[in-house]
């Protein structure tokens, strides 16, 4: 009989989350709630003058996410490709991506060697190298990579894939593709 009212008693108390939750008991007003402090009555606050959302969204949807209004992953860099914005990238990558990828990319470094489940992916061999794709891996993750969404702004993010396109183009470059006097600068280096 005792058992039978202990367990009445406790499942009682389930129902009640103010129980488990302290913060249901505290006070607070809710959203769209009337609040007799302010003078506009309103619980909601405006932010204050200056203040973004951490991602922004903008009239251009592909900057944020990486994909175009229709929802098709973007086949291009949606900001302008500077230098300034290389050197982001570059340091960016060199910060985030280094330790695991390598800093040339290739997937050689320490940390990946110690990777046993799966080591990173040589980044200039990825079966969808395109900027979209490639933003929304850095942006939410990929295996066993988590999201630099939060160390990344968008436009970190950006910086860090067109740094990528260098660097994969640099590294599967020809002698042929330099200019002339760099090929004759580098021939005769190798002559030396």
């Amino acid at each position: 009989m005792r058992r039978l009212l202990l367990l009445s008693v406790l499942c009682a108390a389930c129902g009640d989350t103010t129980i488990v939750d302290p913060m249901e008991r505290q006070p607070k007003f809710k959203p769209f709630a009337a609040n007799s402090f302010y003078e506009d009555g309103r619980a909601m606050r405006q932010p204050p003058e200056g203040t973004v959302p951490r991602e922004r969204q903008t009239s251009r949807p592909e900057i944020t996410t990486g994909r175009d209004r229709s929802g098709q992953i973007v086949s291009a860099i949606p900001i302008p490709v500077t230098r300034e914005l290389m050197l982001l990238g570059r340091a960016k990558f060199e910060i985030y991506c280094a330790i695991c990828h390598g800093l040339v990319g290739d997937g050689v470094s320490l940390v990946a060697t110690q990777m046993s489940l799966r080591p990173p992916p040589n980044l200039h061999k990825l079966r969808n190298p395109s900027p979209g794709h490639v933003f929304q891996v850095v942006s939410e993750g990929f295996g066993l990579m988590a999201s630099y969404a939060v160390q990344l702004t968008p436009h970190d993010r950006w910086a860090v894939v067109a740094y990528l396109q260098a660097l994969r183009r640099s590294q599967a470059a020809k002698l042929a593709d330099a200019p002339a006097d760099i090929q004759q600068k580098l021939r005769a280096e190798a002559g030396q």
